[in-house]
């Protein structure tokens, strides 16, 4: 019996292609088993969660009691003042004593096997071709750096505003540069692609080329 986590996706997935002007000029059609046929949450989640777990720094601290100053002197004696017992003014019981068991600087980091990886990121990208939440045009057309050119693109696809990754087959200085200031917009080429940088945005806007790099690109 398959896990309920794993999602098995057969039919063949049809989405439109637009041009840089918004049109609808033909349709792509995309075979699901060129990125695995299944979908994971439980994998991709867990993708998602060492993403976010090794952005952390670790640099925490907190003084324990051997770290704060004063001195190491009982501070009166154990019987016969009526008193609590007490020990050091160091203690974590008093103001300005030092904390127990308090966190001290860790490195968080940790890796999930690479095979692993590499099936969640297929995963991610298949989700988002499922659900509709792919578009692809048949060229960004770029032809020069300016922010205007990608900016009238995402207002043509109706995406102004909205958080976008754009995919490239390769590194494209003219694509990058032109969107990298626009804001909830990531420039990835699709060999950089990770789960986490695929699902986090609400829609992945890919060319046709970058499409075929990701259908043809070596499975484990």
């Amino acid at each position: 019996m398959a896990s309920p986590t794993i999602e098995q996706v057969t039919a063949s997935i049809t989405l439109p292609v637009y041009n840089k002007d918004g049109q609808e000029v033909g349709t792509v059609t995309v075979d699901p088993a060129a990125f695995g046929g299944k979908i994971s949450t439980r994998l991709m989640h867990e993708a998602v969660l060492m993403y976010e777990t090794n952005k952390r720094q670790g640099t925490h601290s907190t003084l324990r009691r051997g770290e704060v100053a004063g001195s190491t002197k009982k501070l009166f004696r154990q019987k016969g003042t009526g008193n609590a017992r007490a020990g050091t003014k160091r203690t974590n019981k008093r103001r300005g004593g030092g904390t127990a068991k308090g966190p001290k600087p860790r490195d968080y980091s940790y890796r999930l096997p690479k095979k692993a990886l590499r099936s969640a990121t297929r995963m991610a990208v298949l989700s988002k071709l499922r659900d509709k939440e792919t578009i692809i045009v048949d060229d960004f057309g770029i032809t020069e750096i300016k922010t205007k050119a990608v900016a009238s693109l995402l207002k043509a696809l109706k995406l102004e505003g909205q958080s976008v990754l754009i995919g490239t087959p390769a590194r494209d200085e003219k694509v990058y540069k032109s969107a990298r200031n626009l804001p909830k917009v990531t420039i990835l080429p699709t060999s950089d692609f990770n789960t986490y940088d695929v699902l986090r945005p609400k829609t992945l806007l890919l060319s046709k080329a970058a499409l075929d790099a990701l259908t043809t690109a070596k499975k484990d």
